[in-house]
């Protein structure tokens, strides 16, 4: 894939795990790597760091971000575009602590660039949750099921809403092992609003296959099985 006719792996940066042993040869990669931010006949390029949200800190000119794998080079943000985005993606930051009892992870897409010699600056980040297998869920709600089926060793696909404004038209996953057609899975939560819970009453009653459904109370309830002989 091609940015600006420069390869997006040329301005990616994901994080070496961390390794006492070797953090200064890795801190060595990473300020190569991300030498594509220098200035540049008065353009300031871009990247984008890629990796587990760790925390943030307040400090007198905004704030420091904390990304896994990364304790030594925190992503400096403004005040203000850190406090739209923890506006933006507060549910997410509140999943973090949700009493759910299955770990979540935080992912985080930051947009930097550099204002100063070896200073990361974000300059807009996305989110998204994700299972402790790094399996994307929509929310908190969703682990349970995830958690379930990977317990079981269960096929199945996590369909991801992208660009969709709202997630309930799509089944929670989709089971590949309960016969020859992709079964649905749905999951209609009490904390749903009114309108997508009609949506994902409508998704589940109206799929071609029987769905299974599941409100979210309690354990997760058998799953379809796979057809005899089939492992």
């Amino acid at each position: 894939m091609l940015v600006k006719g420069v390869p997006l792996s040329k301005r990616l940066h994901v994080p070496e795990s961390f390794n006492e042993a070797n953090k200064a040869a890795a801190a060595i990669r990473r300020r190569d790597k991300l030498s594509i931010l220098r200035p540049h006949e008065g353009h300031s390029p871009l990247a984008i760091v890629m990796g587990e949200f760790k925390a943030s800190d307040a400090t007198a000119f905004g704030r420091r971000v904390w990304i896994k794998h990364m304790p030594d080079a925190p992503l400096l943000v403004a005040s203000k575009t850190w406090e739209r985005i923890e506006r933006v993606f507060a549910p997410l930051f509140e999943a973090r602590d949700a009493d759910s009892g299955y770990k979540v992870r935080l992912v985080m897409a930051a947009l930097i660039r550099s204002r100063r010699e070896h200073t990361y600056e974000i300059d807009a980040a996305s989110f998204m949750l994700a299972s402790e297998q790094w399996i994307p869920v929509e929310r908190v709600y969703e682990l349970a099921l995830v958690q379930a089926l990977v317990a079981q060793h269960r096929r199945f696909i996590k369909p991801l809403r992208y660009d969709a404004k709202s997630v309930a038209a799509f089944p929670n996953a989709l089971l590949l092992d309960a016969g020859p057609d992709p079964v649905p899975l749905h999951l209609i939560s009490p904390f749903m609003s009114p309108k997508e819970r009609t949506e994902k009453e409508r998704a589940a009653n109206g799929s071609q296959c029987p769905a299974w459904a599941w409100s979210g109370d309690g354990l997760v309830p058998a799953l379809p099985s796979p057809p005899t002989g089939l492992h």
